[in-house]
């Protein structure tokens, strides 16, 4: 009898440890999942006042308000060789999940035009944000109404007679623009400022006589009476019919197509980290910028810069940019922009 109580007594503190093991290992938290253990730096490689800019520092202020990371995020302009300073930083940070950038389509265009030892597989692709939509501009007091005029009397002005303002040399603006040429038979004296921001400017103050700017870079110019938008390079109309100035939404804007320029362009807008980061990393960030993109402040800026709201991650925003990058090299090509 004894034998078999001691039997009984045995299994059943067995038993007792086994529940006691599960109950602890239960309680014990699961593996955290990865963050930034310090701030974060997030590069521009484009000057301040442009759209990538204007994105990058809305992004901070909505992590900062919304409390979406615990670590601070710096953003730093890094613009030097049209974007090649910044994203020849971040290829050298490999490993760092502290270094994030925000890309343009700079980054196709500026190790084709420069020969600066780059591609954008030498980053980690994180998120496409949205693609941007290009307007051309002329400032409000041109007496032409409409892209199909304007473009007229820039024929008529004789060649290179016009200028177009535009951001960086042998980028997405110059690009643009030499295709409005080839498909209008016009001639532009292309006039390079370090940013979107620095291009409305000049616009309004008549130094150059239009400009492909981005709605969120020339926006404000827009609104105040400042400047006309004659067209939008895109294959349809932007959705957006809330009034922006006195008379006209951004869905009022006709496409160039529309206008009789048969060229269309839209440019990304995305974000990438170092190379050679952990999945936990990448995790960490595609979730906190799919935050970023719920909150009412994004759409907001979505809607007021007239943003294709456009996102994607993973192998679908991979097999994305290697569809642009191949376009990109032929529109360079065709425009002798590539680097000998």
């Amino acid at each position: 009898m004894k034998t078999k109580l001691s039997s009984i007594r045995s299994k059943l503190a067995a038993a007792t440890a086994g529940v006691i093991a599960a109950t602890a290992l239960a309680a014990m938290p699961a593996h955290a999942a990865w963050e930034p253990t310090k701030p974060v730096e997030f590069v521009v490689p484009a000057g301040t006042g442009g759209g990538a800019d204007q994105m990058a520092r809305l992004i901070q202020g909505i992590i900062v308000k919304h409390k979406l990371m615990k670590e601070s995020l710096i953003v730093v302009n890094k613009s030097g060789g049209a974007g090649a300073e910044g994203f020849l930083e971040v290829k050298g940070a490999k490993g760092d999940p502290h270094k994030i950038i925000i890309t343009l389509s700079n980054l196709f265009t500026t190790p084709l035009a420069t020969g600066v030892p780059f591609n954008w597989r030498d980053m980690t692709p994180v998120s496409m944000m949205a693609l941007d939509q290009f307007v051309l501009w002329v400032n409000a007091e041109n007496p032409a109404k409409n892209a199909k005029d304007f473009l007229a009397a820039v024929k008529a002005s004789g060649p290179s007679k016009a200028k177009m303002g535009g951001t960086g040399s042998k980028q997405e603006d110059q690009i643009l623009t030499v295709g409005i040429e080839k498909a209008t038979g016009t001639k532009f004296i292309y006039v390079p400022f370090k940013g979107g921001g620095d291009v409305a400017v000049q616009l309004v103050g008549k130094h150059v006589d239009s400009s492909v700017n981005n709605p969120i870079e020339a926006v404000a110019q827009w609104r105040a009476g400042q400047l006309r938008a004659l067209c939008v390079f895109d294959e349809k109309r932007m959705p957006y019919k809330t009034k922006v100035t006195d008379t006209m939404s951004w869905g009022d804007i006709p496409t160039c197509k529309e206008a009789g320029v048969p060229t269309d362009y839209v440019m990304l807008r995305g974000i990438f980290a170092a190379p050679g980061i952990s999945k936990d990393q990448l995790d960490y960030y595609v979730g906190l910028l799919k935050k970023v993109r719920e909150t009412p402040d994004w759409k907001e800026y979505m809607e007021k810069g007239a943003f294709n709201q456009t996102a994607m991650s993973g192998d679908d925003f991979t097999k994305w940019l290697g569809s642009a990058e191949q376009m990109h090299r032929e529109l360079m090509k065709e425009a002798g922009f590539i680097a000998k």
